[in-house]
């Protein structure tokens, strides 16, 4: 079986709800991602995404204000299909990978799948 473990990006991208939408727009295109956890006090408070920043408008606002905050996770043992079905199913694009404590540890997104599904 593969897990998320296994196919996880470890070194995640993260925001925090204060950043602006400017600075996020700048950290997407520069690590050419498409989305990030937001990150308050160590624990995942929301996911922000390409689709949030061009829906919000105003570059000015806080990444807190457009943040989608019903944030679906995986833990590190979680099935690679289980994941597939949960993303698909679900209409998302990337899951944050937490411990038993909710520590973040990893995130799965679309690409990670497809890079598992070729070899």
């Amino acid at each position: 079986m593969t897990a998320a473990k296994d196919i996880m990006t470890q070194d995640v991208v993260t925001v925090s709800p204060d950043t602006r939408l400017r600075d996020l727009a700048k950290i997407l295109a520069e690590k050419h991602i498409s989305g990030v956890p937001v990150v308050d006090g160590g624990k995942v408070v929301g996911i922000c995404s390409e689709a949030d920043l061009l829906g919000a408008g105003d570059m000015e606002k806080s990444v807190g204000e457009v943040m989608v905050t019903d944030v679906i996770s995986v833990s590190p043992d979680t099935d690679v299909q289980e994941i597939a079905r949960l993303m698909a199913d679900r209409g998302i694009k990337r899951v944050p990978v937490l411990d038993c404590c909710g520590k973040l540890v990893g995130i799965v997104s679309r690409a990670d799948l497809v890079r598992s599904m070729a070899e």
